[in-house]
């Protein structure tokens, strides 16, 4: 049987993916996150790697930043495994992230 700390640490850390996959995929840098939602880069980083616990208020306006609904986050919570990012999913969102940032629309359309 799994502590109830355990639980919270995996659902906090399941909720910080969450968000990094969602702020990636969506086109925002930790600091443009932070800006929308009046906190700093560090914090930001903090949620995403579960360092740091989400409240309520926090999780709603990070939604709201990221336009998905709270319950998104919480998607996959409940199952029998809770799996953490893999170092290639991690990759693939880098590369969307760092393809949103090239402003330049023939040198994306000579990537894709």
């Amino acid at each position: 049987m799994t502590s109830r700390r355990s639980s919270t640490a995996a659902i906090d850390n399941h909720v910080g993916a969450r968000i990094r996959e969602r702020r990636i995929s969506v086109g925002l840098t930790q600091q443009q996150l932070g800006d929308e939602i009046g906190l700093g880069v560090q914090q930001v980083h903090k949620f995403e790697t579960g360092l740091n616990r989400v409240v309520a208020g926090q999780l709603f306006e990070i939604g709201v930043a990221l336009n998905v609904s709270v319950t998104y986050f919480y998607g996959g919570v409940g199952t029998d495994v809770l799996r953490p990012t893999t170092p290639q999913e991690r990759m693939l969102f880098e590369i969307v992230s760092n393809f949103g940032e090239i402003l330049n629309e023939r040198h994306q359309e000579a990537l894709g």
